[in-house]
């Protein structure tokens, strides 16, 4: 079954107020112009990313989810979620669908294609999930078959056979946290299940698998192997330890079966601790108690027990046919994570009714040119959990772990360069330019790359320097995986040739003096190396250069010869300070010993009356200073870049676009969309530098206005008139520097760009404002794109915001 054959949409018109600095008359504030709030309260817009998802480990294909840090996108967005459109996706919005679809009981019951191209549904009889999973499923086995044997085929077979109510069970577990166990008196799914029993009873039943079908393998260890004999999910006697018994329990009813075991603990972790202890410190009574049946007399095998006859009968997926649903999403969705989102948003795409930009949609069957290829990369994205769990969700790692993961780098390292040489052999001779950069992300090199890049960081711990300095220049050797990383892989190149080499490597007869120098200007040489690599992205250059001045500095290069950065060197941001009137409720006034930072502050529009954020205070300030300007926080940068990239971002590359409903191509967010259209995006970023982004901007306008399609970054509510007096206002050069960091860091970047963004025609110049008050202060990715801008030459000003006066309501 094919994605690309049911979507028609229309895009309803939205109104923006434009706010100018001589629009005094209007009693509504700024915000009323950008959010369209009549109650004068500005609600910030959501920066678009997570600055270090780069880093974020990609767990939720495994079945298991990390215990802290943050999530690529607000609400854990994919890739594909990423490129569709912003719509509702809650249960609300899929009851409504539902019932606006449903057919009478006296129709034929609609098959899976029907359902989907003509929205006909059947309460109790399909589902938006069990259709979604199911188009997932077909989808996979009509085009990449080959990437299952046959043992595998014959459990999509009898999954085929499972009634309606067994699939809706399975699939609505399969959304949850797959690897936990379940109290079936809890499930609450009986408004669309009849008979959770059978349907429980038919997911436990043991299947068989045809004998002359051999079981399927896999190369890590750890995987699940099918047998002749499987069941899609456990049973309750399958418990076994006291851990899997008490993570049924709630806290509360967990604090009640402690205290009949005379144990304490405040958190479920600490009681848990106390109950194993005292499990193993006491037995229980039993007259005829032998060597052999002691364990089952454990207090352990009691607490389980007594767990159990309290939450009653329980249901786990079973662990090889689940992670065979997880490979089969991996390969569908192109992606090694999905949320519930993931499967609904595709369906629910086509009621939003909105216009696409026009693409040529194109699915290869070439990611995984085989089932081996694909087991591998499996395989080698549980080896990465590994790494990220021990680094990122386990503490301050000791000395053992940090072992483990240097053994896990060196363990894939041979492996690692046997694949660098294929996928550089087959960039010479089977892609076309660029076509392999996004088919490389679902390479195991793709993966084994990463675990090496963590590997660097045992070496640095342990002083094992030299060793580290080989692996740097091994990365930095290969140019097809983890390009955006190139630019930290230099800095610490030359930070280890200027303090460590050289007195690691041979001194060749050379003093310590001269050794030293030796290997300042290899550093030196690095440094340039980065600067000049077309794959070292921007945000880099400023730390490179700095080194070079240092080492220059210290290797006293004279004045003529040294390298010069004034041209983009930092400008500081100017600081100004705007006076207002800050309203503090009485409700508030009892958290006062409770830490503020963060929290958001009320402030008097002076202007245009009525309360409001303080973006809008201190941009009411500026427009009385003769500023046009709107508080978008990256929103007109980002609908300049849509524009100005409109036919770049829409353009032919391989599987970017895999539905005809995406706003943008699957690659934006990742490093391969930079290095794919090379050739195109400097071109253009040549013709921005040029001033021809006015002619751009008119044409995208004149050509895709009238539709407003979908496309991601871009407001269509944002006034032509208002865009162009931005471009011309924009130096060309600081335009260019901008575009090119989304260019190559869109995920990245899309968030931190300072809050108000304001022109000026008649001195033709911009600026950028990120205001402060009091319990606020920068973030990293804030102060990145305030280097960036200063960076651009384009003004840049921290407006601080402080009360003159507090009124309290």
């Amino acid at each position: 079954m094919s994605l690309l054959d049911y979507w028609d949409t229309l895009r309803p018109s939205v109104k923006r107020r434009k706010t100018t600095a001589d629009d005094t008359d209007d009693a509504t504030g700024l915000s009323d112009a950008v959010t369209g709030r009549k109650d004068g309260l500005e609600i910030p817009e959501t920066p678009l990313v997570n600055p270090d998802v780069e880093d974020t480990a990609s767990t939720s294909y495994l079945g298991q989810e990390p215990e802290g840090g943050e999530l690529p996108f607000p609400g854990s967005q994919t890739e594909l979620e990423s490129s569709l459109p912003a719509i509702d996706t809650d249960s609300h919005a899929i009851e409504e669908y539902e019932a606006s679809q449903s057919i009478p009981d006296h129709e034929e019951e609609p098959g899976l294609r029907e359902r989907l191209q003509d929205g006909k549904w059947r309460k109790g009889k399909s589902s938006i999930y069990v259709d979604a999973f199911n188009l997932a499923l077909e989808t996979v086995l009509d085009e990449e078959a080959h990437l299952f044997d046959d043992a595998e085929m014959e459990v999509f077979k009898q999954w085929k056979e499972l009634s309606y109510e067994s699939q809706y069970l399975y699939v609505r577990l399969f959304l949850r946290k797959t690897s936990a166990w379940h109290r079936i008196n809890r499930l609450g799914y009986y408004s669309d299940i009849s008979d959770l029993t059978s349907a429980v009873n038919d997911l436990q039943r043991t299947r068989t698998l045809p004998i002359n079908s051999p079981p399927a393998t896999s190369p890590h260890p750890n995987t699940p192997k099918l047998g002749t004999k499987f069941h899609f999910a456990d049973k309750t006697d399958q418990i076994t330890t006291l851990e899997e018994a008490s993570s049924l329990l709630l806290l509360d009813e967990l604090k009640t079966l402690a205290k009949d075991a005379k144990v304490q603990g405040k958190s479920k972790k600490d009681l848990l601790t106390a109950l194993h202890r005292a499990s193993q410190q006491q037995t229980g009574l039993d007259w005829t108690t032998t060597s052999t049946n002691k364990a089952s007399a454990n207090r352990d095998t009691h607490f389980t027990q007594k767990i159990l006859d309290y939450t009653g009968d329980c249901i786990r997926l079973a662990t090889a046919p689940r992670e065979l649903f997880e490979r089969v999403h991996l390969v569908f969705y192109r992606s090694t994570e999905w949320t519930e989102k993931s499967l609904t948003t595709i369906i629910l795409a086509k009621i939003s009714r909105r216009n696409f930009p026009e693409y040529v949609v194109c699915r290869s069957s070439s990611i995984s040119p085989s089932r081996a290829f694909l087991l591998e990369f499996e395989s080698a994205l549980r080896t990465q959990f590994d790494i990220d769990h021990i680094l990122e969700f386990s503490g301050t790692p000791t000395v053992e772990l940090l072992t483990q993961v240097r053994d896990h780098a060196y363990k894939v390292y041979p492996r690692w360069k046997k694949l660098c040489q294929q996928e550089q052999q087959k960039e010479d001779s089977v892609y076309e330019c660029g076509e392999g950069a996004y088919l490389r992300r679902f390479s195991p090199a793709w993966v084994y790359t990463r675990i090496i890049h963590k590997g660097l960081y045992p070496l640095g711990r342990f002083k094992e320097y030299k060793e580290e300095h080989r692996l740097l220049c091994e990365l930095l050797g290969q140019r097809l995986f983890h390009a955006a990383r190139r630019g930290s892989w230099y800095q610490r190149k030359a930070l280890l040739e200027e303090h460590y080499m050289w007195n690691l490597m041979s001194w060749e007869g050379r003093s310590e003096d001269a050794q030293r120098k030796h290997w300042r200007r290899i550093a030196l040489q690095t440094c340039e190396e980065g600067l000049q690599d077309p794959d070292c992205h921007l945000i880099y250059h400023y730390d490179l250069q700095k080194r070079i001045m240092k080492l220059e500095r210290a290797l006293k290069v004279v004045k003529r010869e040294q390298h010069d950065f004034s041209h983009v060197m930092l400008a500081r941001p100017e600081e100004r300070t705007v006076e207002g009137i800050r309203i503090e409720r009485e409700d508030t006034l009892a958290q006062e010993d409770m830490s503020r930072r963060g929290r958001a502050t009320v402030w008097v529009d002076e202007r245009d009356g009525g309360e409001c954020r303080v973006e809008s205070m201190c941009l009411s300030w500026y427009r009385d200073q003769g500023w046009k300007g709107y508080h978008s926080e990256g929103g007109i940068v980002r609908t300049l870049f849509g524009y100005l990239f409109y036919d770049i971002l829409f353009t032919y590359v391989p599987n970017v676009f895999q539905t005809p409903f995406q706003t943008c191509p699957l690659d934006l967010h990742t490093d391969s969309f930079y290095a794919t259209r090379a050739s195109e995006i400097n071109h253009r970023l040549v013709e921005i530098t040029n001033g021809e982004s006015e002619r751009i901007l008119r044409a995208v306008h004149a050509r895709e206005a009238p539709r407003q399609p979908c496309a991601i970054g871009i407001d269509w509510t944002f006034e032509l008139d208002d865009l162009v007096d931005i471009v011309r206002c924009f130096r060309g050069e600081a335009l260019a520097a901008i575009c090119k960091v989304l260019a190559q860091e869109y995920q990245q970047r899309g968030g931190g760009i300072p809050d108000l963004f304001l022109w000026r025609v008649e001195s033709r110049e911009v600026m950028f404002v990120e205001v402060k008050s009091e319990n606020d202060r920068l973030s990293d990715t804030q102060r990145l794109w305030i280097h960036v801008l200063g960076g651009a030459g384009v003004r840049v000003e921290l407006c601080n915001a402080v009360a003159r006066e507090v009124r309290y309501v």
